[in-house]
């Protein structure tokens, strides 16, 4: 079996849910008539990950400016279900084509909003998410934690099996093992760490999984803001985000990447026997265990 991948290093049109779907349209249709068969956007593509946004808050005090900001981010987050699923599952229906994208998600019951991976099939529709564990820094200042079964998702396509982390949460040891547990065959690391050493952790995760990974980040140059929002920002502040998308394969050799310093799209054709080949001499879950040591238990899982 042989999937053509695309990962798409590309900014939003930032606090806008409406054209930033409408300009994911476009690229999807774009790619598919390449043939790709799966296409990744980015952490919180719709509607943008604020970088260097404050909210108007300090430790202890916040501004009621920073509370309309964030009403408008609140606004431009994706809720689940809802038509704006709805017209990106029919996007992926018309093109055929996997769809893989970062959301900021606004829970259709509580209010808050979630650092979200989704998985929708050109098929079945939305297939599942992933809710950031844990947001990083100051970015728990937006986004809550996810819990449960909504944390370790893993979906079944005919090209393989998808998981998935957030940014940081590649660092956590037993998350990575969470998804390994169930398989994983295509991990997707959807980012906002512009750092050279990423390409590392990404070649790492693959090395340690047996798995492809896609690590996808956006480009953002401070031209990318509306006007109104390039006061958060500081004077010297150029490139936001210098980006650093990745394909890797099982073995850890980059196989599209890592693309710096400028918007574009990566396209490989993976083929996935490489995935049971890799596991001659290394199985994280397999004969390279040892249960007689080592117990591990995921809580709330699926």
């Amino acid at each position: 079996m042989r999937v053509k991948v695309a990962v798409v290093q590309e900014t939003p049109v930032f606090f806008n849910l409406e054209a930033t779907i409408q300009k994911m349209e476009n690229t999807i249709a774009e790619y598919a008539s390449q043939g790709c068969q799966l296409l990744v956007f980015p952490e919180s593509f719709i509607p943008g990950y604020p970088r260097k946004f404050t909210f108007g808050s300090t430790i202890g005090q916040r501004s009621n400016q920073g509370r309309q900001l964030y009403q408008q981010y609140w606004e431009n987050s994706l809720e689940l279900p809802g038509k704006h699923l709805a017209q990106l599952e029919q996007i992926a229906k018309t093109h055929q084509i996997f769809l893989v994208t970062g959301i900021t998600e606004r829970d259709s019951i509580n209010g808050s909003l979630y650092c979200t991976m989704i998985y929708i099939s050109p098929n079945q529709g939305y297939m599942g998410k992933h809710r950031k564990i844990k947001p990083t820094g100051v970015e728990r200042l937006v986004w809550a934690e996810g819990h449960g079964a909504d944390v370790l998702t893993t979906v079944q396509t005919e090209f393989g099996k998808l998981g998935g982390l957030i940014c940081w949460e590649n660092y956590m040891p037993l998350a990575r093992m969470a998804l390994y547990q169930q398989g994983v065959q295509l991990y997707i690391a959807p980012t906002a760490d512009a750092r050279e050493t990423w390409t590392a952790t990404m070649q790492h995760v693959a090395c340690e999984g047996r798995c492809f990974v896609i690590g996808c980040n956006q480009y953002f140059h401070k031209d990318d803001y509306p006007t109104e929002f390039q006061v958060q920002l500081a004077e010297d502040d150029s490139v936001l985000c210098r980006g650093g998308s990745v394909i890797v394969s099982p073995q850890g050799k980059c196989i599209a990447g890592p693309l710096w310093d400028k918007k574009g799209v990566l396209v490989a054709e993976l083929d996935m026997d490489e995935v049971i080949q890799s596991k001659l001499d290394f199985d994280v879950i397999g004969h390279y265990s040892r249960p007689d040591l080592f117990t591990f238990t995921v809580k709330n899982s699926q």
